[in-house]
């Protein structure tokens, strides 16, 4: 076994079969990044132009898409740059750059998501006190906390990452993972899986924990009440649930890579596997609301018949 613990450059061998037809991939992604960029930023542009969407709801829809635009610009960009080179190679401090970008986007979005299932339960549960509730200065720090603490929690899970020495520079992925590289080191890494376990608990578990009891209250409100009440309620919180599903789901993909083997897995499967989370949410959140929000559709038709 290597032992050198100065492995300064890291190797992707994730992209396996996919070298055979590396232009056709870089121009679908490309194709996917712009998309992404392009949805999100006419989500933002919207809601930062029309004064009646200044509202609690719609700016934490706002950053839901400024998210999207942050994670898949730390994602996308190398990934390209990797499909149209022969060799797939980063720095120790690219790749540990990278996990933080990628992992703070994870942990941001489902905060976001946490934060607009409580909005959603006090504009149900409690719509006579949402205004006094839900002020701008209430808004500015649950704004200021979910992108303050999955920052801080990762700066910690990575100092204790980059710590390690190393007996390897391979990783088997087309992009950088915390797991993969604490998986490369030539101690005991017991310290790292405790505080990665911290780590996911305090910044996946608890707001999808805290999204549940949101929804549970919302449904036991609604049973209580008329069945006007009821299909508004689920109109109201249909596309928060869609988002929050799409979330859920693609980042169970990721996790799987991890706790499971999943060798007899097809590469390619593999790969798409991998990267659901980072492409599907910020794809798929500006359609949903853009789409399913009347106020938004209302505004961004009117925004493009004025341009046109």
């Amino acid at each position: 076994m290597e032992n050198n613990s100065d492995f300064s450059t890291f190797i992707m061998t994730g992209f396996g079969e996919m070298e055979n037809m590396k232009y056709l991939y870089s121009l679908c992604t490309l194709l996917g990044y712009l998309i992404i960029l392009s949805l999100n930023l006419l989500l933002i542009v919207v809601i930062a132009l029309e004064e009646s969407l200044h509202k609690p709801m719609y700016i934490l829809i706002c950053n839901l898409a400024v998210n999207g635009i942050y994670g898949s610009t730390a994602f996308f960009p190398k990934l390209i740059a990797d499909l149209l080179s022969d060799i797939h190679t980063i720095s120790r401090a690219g790749c540990l750059t990278q996990v933080f970008f990628v992992r703070t986007s994870t942990g941001v979005e489902i905060t976001i998501l946490a934060v607009m299932a409580y909005d959603r339960y006090v504009c149900i549960c409690n719509p006579l006190r949402y205004t006094s509730i839900m002020t701008y200065s209430v808004l500015s720090k649950l704004l200021a906390v979910m992108w303050i603490h999955p920052l801080l929690v990762f700066v910690i899970v990575l100092m204790f990452t980059e710590r390690l020495p190393l007996c390897g520079s391979v990783i088997h992925k087309i992009y950088c993972d915390n797991w993969s590289i604490v998986n490369l080191s030539c101690v005991d890494t017991s310290v790292n899986n405790i505080v990665g376990i911290f780590a996911v608990v305090l910044v996946i578990g608890l707001p999808v924990v805290f999204i549940l009891i949101s929804y549970i209250l919302i449904l036991q409100e609604s049973i209580r009440v008329s069945k006007e009440a009821q299909g508004k309620a689920i109109q109201t919180c249909s596309t928060h649930i869609i988002a929050f599903l799409s979330f859920v789901f693609t980042f169970l993909f990721e996790v799987t890579q991890h706790r499971f083997d999943i060798r007899n897995v097809p590469h390619s499967l593999r790969v798409i596997m991998s990267v659901q989370y980072l492409i599907i949410p910020p794809l798929l959140n500006p359609i949903i609301y853009g789409v399913r929000t009347r106020e938004i559709k209302i505004k961004i038709i009117k925004l493009l018949k004025k341009r046109v």
